[in-house]
């Protein structure tokens, strides 16, 4: 960290402080009156205790000093406002609102600070953990969960800016790329990743793209890296299933239906549907020759699969799903390329006869035959 900013436990001060005052600062935004209501006299007084208190904490840490000065600027306010109390002239009355007013103001000022210096913080964290490697997993985990969650609270234009001067996306790629971490700590990347494309997709989605975030994922296969990869496609869209495509990674994730871990099977399949909804036709080629409708039928045959035509005319389609996940997984995947975005229509035609040729082929009785093309043709528009 710079020169003059807080040891690892200062911050830790710090940030007990600043989480405080920026729950009392947020407080006081919607109650900037002390005569108002109530419900505001305990953030008013955490923000002026902690002023007088926290001068020493704060003077810590240089980025802190706009803090500071925000905070005495909020006692002078208050402390006017409260001067004004009790007298009912028109200057008095006017003094009060314009006081409101600013006090208001002023506590979304040092929610914003108290904000930005977190956000730095845990970027900065994040960066002196990676580069110890995996001495302290556990802390390294919890700071990647905070930045996913950081992330997922909408677009703001600073913390984007941080970012790119930060190179966070370059950060999180090189953790999930790199096997001197465990699967979980790269896993914990790969989640934040995903949040960062959805934070802000015009930024990042090109880094995603041109890097090796996708090929790793497809890598680790694991549950939660596929989850990842799922999250992805459904952000990207079209331009991800292309890669996938062109770089010959469909056949990997179409062979992983066929895995003994259960739930890699099924993030498998759920990746596949979205793949099938987005991808255009090169794609959904790949999909095929690499043998998906026969290991669909194959997983339809089995013990947790099934049928849905009757659940879904009785109302108990998602009851009977979450016991046979893969129940007319044919059918549910002739559906998303129906009304999905990636096809033309007469592409959408082609593909659902070659589905319906590839049914016929491989089913092993007529009964299972006829299911699975009624259910096809029930499912999808002629």
């Amino acid at each position: 960290m710079e020169v003059g900013a807080p040891t690892k436990e200062e911050a830790r001060q710090v940030l007990k402080v600043l989480e405080v005052l920026k729950q009392a600062s947020h407080d006081l935004q919607a109650h900037p009156s002390p005569s108002s209501a109530e419900s505001n006299s305990s953030a008013i007084n955490a923000l002026l205790e902690l002023e007088t208190e926290s001068d020493s904490i704060l003077s810590t840490d240089p980025h802190l000093s706009a803090l500071s000065h925000h905070l005495s600027a909020l006692r002078t306010l208050i402390s006017t406002l409260r001067g004004s109390r009790g007298k009912l002239d028109i200057k008095s009355f006017l003094a009060r609102r314009v006081s409101s007013h600013e006090i208001s103001r002023l506590a979304g000022s040092i929610e914003s600070e108290i904000q930005a210096w977190i956000d730095r913080e845990t970027i900065e964290k994040l960066t002196r953990l990676a580069s110890r490697g995996s001495q302290e997993e556990d802390e390294l985990v919890s700071v990647l969960d905070q930045v996913r969650n950081r992330l997922s609270q909408g677009f703001d234009r600073e913390l984007q800016d941080l970012i790119l001067k930060s190179k966070l996306y370059q950060e999180l790629e090189w953790i999930l790329c790199s096997k001197r971490f465990s699967r979980r700590v790269r896993e914990g990347a790969g989640f934040a990743i995903s949040e960062l494309i959805k934070f802000n997709k015009d930024v990042f989605v090109g880094l995603v793209l041109m890097g090796q975030t996708v090929k790793t994922l497809l890598q680790i296969s694991s549950l939660s890296s596929l989850k990842v990869l799922c999250l992805l496609v459904k952000s990207i869209k079209s331009p991800l299933v292309d890669l996938l495509e062109s770089d010959g990674e469909i056949p990997k994730i179409v062979g992983l239906l066929g895995v003994d871990d259960l739930g890699v099977r099924l993030m498998a399949m759920d990746c596949l549907l979205e793949m099938g909804y987005f991808g255009r036709k090169e794609a959904v080629e790949a999909m095929m020759d690499a043998g998906l409708i026969e290991r669909l039928v194959e997983l339809q045959r089995g013990e947790l699969g099934g049928d849905l035509i009757e659940m879904v005319r009785r109302g108990e389609e998602k009851v009977f799903l979450e016991k046979h996940p893969f129940a007319s997984c044919v059918a549910r995947f002739a559906v998303q390329l129906e009304v999905g975005e990636g096809l033309r229509q007469r592409e959408k035609r082609a593909f659902k006869q070659e589905i319906l040729k590839r049914v016929r082929e491989v089913s092993v009785s007529d009964a299972e035959e006829a299911t699975i093309v009624a259910e096809v043709l029930w499912g999808s528009s002629p």
